[in-house]
């Protein structure tokens, strides 16, 4: 499938603005931050930034409560400031896709204090409002992401308004044509001012089953079978699709939690007319126990190389797959699936080794190109996430659960990990800002930051650029076919890479130990590609010995 499009043969970069770089002392990350550190992006090689929500909103969930669509958010800026980081990215060969957010927006969006105000609002039917049952319970018993019931009341009119994550962030209802119609001119907005594409969050959100039914008979339930990958979805992702991406050379990206690699390749098949990619969430489900997220279990190699197979093999030739392994929402990759204390770096060079050599379209997430790590703050009074502080209050307040307990799963898995400010300098807040921070700073920055992996010729950062330049040299990389090697190995992760005649084969230890394997391909080897140790043998060997956290990718004869 070597269609060639932008989207598929570059690096995307991540920025979640408010952690990214103040310029005016406040403690929170702006555009005009952005704008200062965009040489450093061309420097790492990167080919489209992804900007997190930069809209005017209350930040009751960090800009994804969005109150105008239109509007740059007073703490990040001014539209002149937004323009001019859009010029200077194209200036650089750098394409910028926003975040879209559609499944909902703020409750202080001006729809919402409209639709609100009484049932025969015009605006009435852009959300989802229902009566409550005869005994005055919620319409259905779905949970909302963050806990809780996804319903709340409104005591003006007597009704229940729907919200899948946030009581702040009410479900839109895209049975409204009129609804959609202004979700495109929005969009068209963007595109107008020459933006690259979308991120679209939780996207297969948007359509719900018909009568909103209950799940199961519990009080509250997961209702996620009537309200994820719904049954008008493709009909909205089409029109979509017509009304506003097919106009452009436009990128679009859809975050899908629980989507199949079936459904994913429809979705993103190019004669479907949906979008090119989505971010599916089974790679990050692997150290999950029973009852979700925080309920957290130590990860196994079987299931990282069983995932990712059943996505490159369902995807190949039909979709196109995103790759990445930490970003916004996730916690640090390098503390989750490599080793962050005394194989920091060359984990981190091993995990970017992975992400980097499979098929689809890597995604960097800010700071990963450093190796920057988790956190673990003293008190849960310094956490700002609204899904951290929600399962905290949870665990320990209402179900009286062992707080010690609750911190050791935020720690490994809660959201701020990823939101800590950009590790900048060893100047004081990390080169951050010069006031206050939004969100502590780690305090490892003395010892990982970006001045200092910019003077350290063996550094994470140079490695990364290295893979984003090998990619743009080696059409292999992008397009070639995946076939996994040594599936039962339960420490290396091997697989080859084909295009036409050319064949690659990556060896990756994913443990603290040395490995040995046996892979025939090795024989046939005839150049070394790249590697996360600086003295690999190239001699032709079927049976390899690879230290900690090692990555070899070789070319095959």
């Amino acid at each position: 499938m070597t269609t060639g499009a932008f989207w598929q043969e570059q690096v995307v970069y991540q920025i979640y603005p408010r952690s990214f770089k103040d310029s005016n002392g406040d403690g929170i990350g702006d555009l005009q931050g952005i704008i200062s550190k965009l040489d450093y992006l061309h420097e790492l090689g990167i080919g489209i930034v992804w900007l997190s929500p930069v809209y005017q909103s209350p930040n009751d969930d960090n800009g994804y409560d969005i109150s105008n669509y239109q509007a740059i958010m007073d703490e990040f800026g001014t539209m002149a400031d937004w323009e001019a980081l859009l010029q200077g990215l194209h200036d650089r060969g750098i394409k910028l896709i926003m975040d879209l957010v559609v499944n909902h927006s703020s409750d202080e969006h001006a729809w919402f204090q409209e639709s609100k105000k009484s049932k025969d609002n015009p605006y009435r039917d852009y959300y989802i409002w229902r009566p409550g049952k005869p005994d005055g319970t919620e319409p259905n018993n779905w949970l909302s992401f963050f806990g809780g019931s996804a319903w709340q009341y409104d005591e003006a009119t007597e009704e229940y308004y729907l919200h899948l994550f946030s009581r702040k962030q009410p479900d839109l209802n895209w049975e409204n044509p009129k609804l959609r119609q202004e979700v495109y001119d929005m969009m068209n907005f963007w595109m107008e001012k020459g933006i690259d594409g979308f991120r679209m969050d939780v996207i297969n959100c948007i359509s719900k089953a018909d009568g909103l039914p209950s799940a199961g008979t519990d009080r509250y339930s997961w209702g996620g079978e009537f309200f994820i990958c719904g049954p008008r979805l493709e009909q909205y992702l089409q029109e979509m699709n017509e009304q506003v991406l097919s106009r452009y050379d436009a990128m679009s990206v859809g975050e899908m939690p629980d989507v199949t690699p079936e459904r994913a390749a429809r979705y993103t098949n190019p004669d479907n007319h949906e979008v090119n990619m989505v971010f599916q969430f089974e790679t990050m489900g692997i150290d999950s126990g029973e009852g979700g997220k925080w309920n957290v279990k130590p990860w196994k190699l079987s299931d990282l190389k069983a995932v990712t197979s059943k996505w490159q093999y369902a995807l190949n030739g039909k979709g196109w797959n995103s790759l990445y392994l930490n970003n916004h929402d996730q916690p640090r990759m390098v503390s989750r699936f490599g080793n962050d204390t005394e194989y920091r770096k060359v984990s981190a060079k091993m995990l970017a080794t992975f992400l980097h050599t499979l098929q689809g379209t890597p995604y960097i997430y800010q700071g990963e190109e450093i190796g920057m790590t988790n956190v673990k703050f003293d008190s849960i009074e310094q956490y700002q996430d609204i899904e951290t502080l929600n399962f905290y209050r949870e665990a320990v307040e209402e179900q009286g659960g062992s707080p010690a307990q609750a911190m050791a799963s935020i720690y490994a898995k809660g959201r701020d990990n990823a939101r800590t400010p950009m590790q900048w300098d060893t100047s004081e807040q990390a080169g951050f800002t010069t006031g206050e921070p939004w969100l502590r700073v780690n305090p490892n920055y003395h010892s990982i930051n970006v001045a200092e992996s910019l003077q350290d010729e063996d550094s994470i950062f140079y490695y990364y650029q290295k893979l984003i330049q090998l990619r743009k040299e080696h059409p292999i990389m992008v397009y070639g076919a995946y076939d996994i090697r040594a599936e039962d190995h339960d420490q290396i992760y091997a697989y080859t890479r084909t295009l036409g005649d050319e064949r690659w084969l990556i060896v990756l230890n994913f443990s603290d130990q040395v490995a040995h394997v046996d892979l025939q391909e090795g024989a046939s080897v005839s150049e070394l590609i790249i590697a996360n140790y600086d003295d690999v043998t190239v001699e032709p060997q079927a049976k390899m010995d690879l230290r900690p956290y090692e990555a070899r990718v070789y070319k095959l004869k």
